[in-house]
């Protein structure tokens, strides 16, 4: 049977907007006719995010693709690192097989740094033999970001073979380098890493788009680079993407891919050009089976109604539709909830640190940003042991080992703005240790211990409150539906604010305070990690 469907078809490759009738049979494009009719609404290829962990939006890809598609999202590039650094190869085919059970179409990378360093604790080990085998998967499309640029730039042979099995199977690379620039920057694109989801500035884009690397616009729940970016789009809008990085569950309620269009448009760039960059070029750099509004495709495409906000009145993947006016056509599904969580209740004389100095390294988070800087701060303590100085913002943080029983590491950080109570997550990039900052030893480790109970959550806490949105699966995926997940979280978030932190997301801010790769100063289970020594240094300085 043959399904109809009218519009202003939006034709990007030859750069023309045109009344057309498209014929679907078997869920691909069969005909497309330039016919004049009354529908204006306008038809365009389906959104792409190009760099995607689909478990930061804490959902299964299947309730992901729930939300996702309301917003005209029909693929995804998905790596799968963060389950994988729990779970292992498990993990990945966890994710792929509940994929699979969805229309929407994910394209799973796999996972090239698990654990991402030597200098904490994950739960697996993806080693080169292992990607070989994932790689050969038809639904791995990619090896995913290559976080490990030292190891590429030294040419650590272990490193070098999973690039090298990329190769072999014919699959791009992606990059993950934020700051890389100069020599090693040239020595990184060379060993074949095609794209980067880091760049933080326009100048360190430009250079790594002239050595044929591909940038990838990055506007995410934390991560925010889009302002920094964007003014390149015009020149460089061939070796462009769009990607959201990390979605958490209420800002996917919100929208996706359709809202960063949206805002490049409002800049006055050529709305064919931000078309391409949404919609074309990451099917064609990681060669997805992803229709792209032409005859033979496949039917992924969707109605919009207009090209300025791009609010999305219809999408269709495989020529089904599967949402239409807010309200998604998907169903759940059923799934295992695999766990990794091997640890003990704490107490608060586990937190405790011993006052030894006079000052102490402080973790200055940035607000919309993974990267932090290192400051020095006063030592405050009392009976001997150092404490959170609430009235300076200098908070107690804590990484504690999810694996194993071993005593948790502490540190200071600034600008999470709490003024009682604490705040934790099993969310911490990327081995997924549990995260607290808090006020005093005794509020850190009743949030600490509300995690370990549930086998893994985020939830925020004060002496008279609490709030635990539960995340069963690896310890960072709900198993509950995509809006019940944004609506706990929403309150857990807002209780976290009404606690004192100005952070626009602390939970996402949270999550990546133990992400090491990430310059400069951050906390692993193991201790205080330097990204510009790329090693462990003391958090007090010492008395003299």
């Amino acid at each position: 049977m043959t399904k109809i469907i009218q519009g202003q078809l939006v034709d990007i490759e030859n750069r023309k907007i045109f009344p057309a009738e498209i014929s679907i049979e078997n869920g691909k494009i069969t005909k497309i006719e330039e016919k004049e009719h009354g529908v204006k609404n306008f038809l365009l290829p389906g959104f792409i995010d190009a760099h995607i962990h689909i478990e930061s939006s804490m959902l299964v890809p299947t309730e992901f693709a729930r939300l996702a598609v309301m917003h005209g999202t029909v693929a995804t590039v998905s790596d799968p690192h963060e389950i994988a650094n729990v779970l292992g190869k498990d993990g990945v085919k966890f994710m792929i097989e509940n994929g699979n059970k969805s229309p929407l179409k994910f394209n799973f990378g796999a996972p090239s740094c698990v654990p991402a360093t030597s200098f904490e604790t994950s739960g697996a080990v993806i080693n080169a033999e292992d990607i070989k085998e994932l790689l050969a998967l038809p639904e791995i499309k990619y090896l995913a970001e290559m976080m490990n640029y030292p190891g590429v730039i030294y040419k650590d042979e272990e490193v070098l073979k999973k690039i090298s099995w990329a190769k072999h199977f014919n699959k791009p690379t992606d990059g993950h380098a934020p700051g890389l620039r100069g020599e090693d920057a040239k020595k990184y694109a060379e060993a074949g890493i095609s794209t980067d989801h880091e760049c933080y500035t326009a100048e360190e884009a430009e250079e790594k788009l002239g050595l044929g690397m591909k940038v990838i616009i990055r506007e995410g729940s934390a991560a925010k680079n889009f302002e920094a970016l964007i003014d390149l789009l015009p020149e460089h809008y061939k070796n462009m993407m769009f990607c959201s990085d990390d979605k958490h569950p209420d800002d996917l309620v919100l929208g996706h891919i359709n809202q960063v269009c949206a805002r490049t448009v409002a800049k006055g760039i050529d709305v064919f050009k931000v078309l391409e960059v949404a919609c074309i070029n990451p099917k064609e750099h990681y060669n997805l089976e992803v229709g792209q509004l032409k005859v033979g495709d496949p039917a992924d495409f969707i109605a919009i109604k207009d090209l300025t906000n791009f609010e999305v009145l219809q999408t269709y993947i495989n020529g089904k539709l599967v949402a239409e006016n807010g309200e998604s056509y998907i169903q759940s599904s059923s799934f295992e909830k695999p766990n990794n969580f091997n640890t003990s209740l704490k107490n608060p004389e586990n937190f405790k640190v011993k006052a030894t100095g006079k000052t102490v390294k402080v973790i200055e988070a940035m607000d919309g940003e993974l990267i932090t800087n290192e400051l020095q701060s006063p030592a405050l303590e009392k009976d001997g042991n150092l404490i959170s100085d609430v009235e300076n913002d200098v908070l107690k943080i804590t990484v504690v080992n999810r694996y194993e029983n071993n005593p948790p590491a502490v540190a200071f950080i600034k600008n999470f703005g709490l003024k009682k109570g604490a705040i934790a997550s099993s969310v911490a990039h990327d081995s997924h240790n549990i995260i607290a900052v808090g006020t005093s030893d005794e509020e850190i480790c009743n949030a600490v211990n509300l995690i370990i109970k549930h086998k893994g959550g985020i939830c925020s806490v004060d002496k008279n409150d609490e709030k635990v949105l539960p995340l069963p699966i690896a310890g960072i995926i709900s198993d509950k539906d995509g809006w019940e997940t944004g609506k706990l979280y929403q309150e857990i978030d807002k209780m976290a604010k009404d606690l004192g932190s100005t952070l626009k997301a602390p939970f996402m801010t949270l999550s990546f305070m133990a992400l090491l790769v990430i310059p400069d100063l951050k906390l692993s289970d193991k201790g205080l990690f330097s990204g510009k020594k790329f090693d462990f240094i003391d958090l007090v300085s010492k008395q003299e």
